[in-house]
């Protein structure tokens, strides 16, 4: 079992990435709204916790979609965690935008 809550998406190959758009639910769980991690890879080791991180999210307001830059990071498998395991992570949406030949980006959601 998880000792951290975690959103998987598995890109099946990996992508530079461009953006990762987060969507948090509107209707619950104001408190558990902050303090997580947006991880890329190509490993799943420690469900991802030890790879690099694209971004640490402070806070989104309920319903709110915010974009963070990835700056062109490389992995098959993004993560979005709370690290604290007395926090759900309770996401809408998570979408990511990678970047392919010739500057055209796709979204994956």
């Amino acid at each position: 079992m998880s000792k951290h809550q975690i959103h998987l998406l598995d890109l099946q190959a990996a992508y530079r990435v461009s953006i990762v758009d987060v969507t948090y639910r509107g209707d619950c769980c104001p408190d558990n709204r902050k303090d997580f991690q947006i991880r890329f890879s190509n490993s799943l080791q420690d469900e991802g916790n030890d790879n690099p991180r694209c971004a640490v999210v402070s806070t989104i307001p309920a319903g709110a979609t915010y974009s963070y830059s990835c700056h062109g990071m490389e992995g098959r498998y993004v993560t979005v965690n709370i690290p604290a395991a007395s926090m759900v992570l309770t996401l809408c949406e998570v979408g990511v935008y990678a970047i392919f030949p010739g500057n055209s980006d796709v979204c994956f959601a």
